[in-house]
């Protein structure tokens, strides 16, 4: 028992400094080739046409209901016909005309955090399907989850969406899970804004928040100076004595941004009492609803899948090739959240029984 507690413990040393050495090795590689990677490309546009992912969901229940008999009489049919539709477009063009013509519904997706990184991506989305988009016909919709973030930040990846409002282009904003704050401020900007039954919604404020280190600095005979050319250069300061006047004018710079969160969304939205929703809080989907924060109840998907009877459905992204450090560094994360997952569930199954 000893030999194998001795090994035991040899064997998570040796796994653990390998696994600190990949992790390791994969940062420093990574950190060497971004700038390399930044300039091979602009990354590769994704296109999926989410009818024919529908459509092929759909055929497969309908096939898996089916007896052999029914399955094999209805491939035949299909078959058929797809041989009849692939004939007839040949021989009229007027069909083909009829097919380039058809509304086209552009999904774009973006998944915020805190920095609102996915901006970039969105900017790229984006471009790309004003390039092809038709005022008249067609239609983009953003697939929106976010809680918010930095107020720059969220005001570009805003500023982005509203590129698609003054190309005439209809917007719809469709939220399943949230959109707040920094994330309302970019569903505001769509015509529509659609939301799943328990969607947040709202918090339109602004906050702000720091520690200080002062009295613990002071406390230990630490001194801390900060230098500044300019009355408002710094107002409030982590390590530094914060005066009343320079929370003050925090305070007034906080005031300001939500004044203008509250203009930027009353403008987008000019039927919302915006003074009722502005105090910062959150609604699920149908109170935003009753507040006229959204303007119907709906999951994406449901919203995505009528849509399908009306035009062609296509899915629009940009996706950069991962380096070999970046997948080794991902792949390494998951297995160390894996086994972390692992070993709590097995310490909570052990403490139940």
């Amino acid at each position: 028992m000893e030999f194998l507690t001795e090994y035991g413990l040899f064997l998570a040393k040796v796994v653990t400094f390998v696994v600190a050495a990949i992790i390791l090795a994969s940062v420093i590689f990574s950190a060497t080739q971004r700038d390399r990677s930044d300039h091979e490309g602009e990354g590769e546009l994704k296109i999926r046409k989410l009818n024919d992912q529908y459509r092929k969901l759909k055929e497969s229940i309908q096939s898996r209901l089916m007896s052999d008999a029914e399955h094999k009489a209805w491939q035949k049919q299909k078959k058929k016909e797809e041989k009849a539709e692939k004939k007839s477009a040949k021989q009229d063009k007027t069909a083909e005309e009829e097919k380039a013509s058809k509304p086209r519904i552009y999904v774009i997706d973006f998944d915020g955090d805190i920095k609102a990184s996915d901006t970039d991506t969105l900017r790229r989305s984006v471009s790309a399907v004003l390039s092809v988009a038709n005022p008249e016909t067609d239609e983009v919709v953003v697939r929106l989850e976010s809680g918010g973030g930095l107020v720059h930040a969220y005001g570009l990846a805003a500023a982005q969406l509203d590129r698609i409002r003054s190309k005439g282009v209809p917007l719809t904003a469709c939220v399943d899970k949230v959109a707040a704050s920094g994330g309302y401020m970019m569903a505001c900007v769509a015509d529509k804004i659609i939301a799943s039954p328990f969607a947040v919604l709202g918090s339109i404020g602004v906050v702000a928040q720091l520690p200080n280190f002062h009295r613990f600095l002071q406390k230990n005979d630490v001194d801390f100076e900060v230098l500044t050319a300019g009355e408002h250069k710094r107002t409030l300061t982590v390590f530094g004595e914060n005066t009343e006047k320079g929370r003050q004018k925090f305070l007034a710079d906080l005031e300001d941004t939500h004044g203008l969160f509250k203009e930027y969304v009353s403008e987008r939205r000019p039927a919302l009492d915006i003074q009722a929703v502005a105090n910062g809080d959150i609604w699920f989907g149908k109170r935003a609803l009753e507040v006229k924060l959204i303007d119907d109840i709906k999951t994406s998907d449901e919203y995505l899948i009528e849509a399908c009877d009306r035009g062609e459905v296509v899915s629009v992204s940009f996706q950069r090739k991962r380096t070999l450090p970046e997948r080794l560094g991902l792949a390494t994360s998951a297995a160390l959240e894996h086994t972390v997952w692992r070993v709590l569930s097995a310490f909570r199954n052990q403490k139940i029984q």
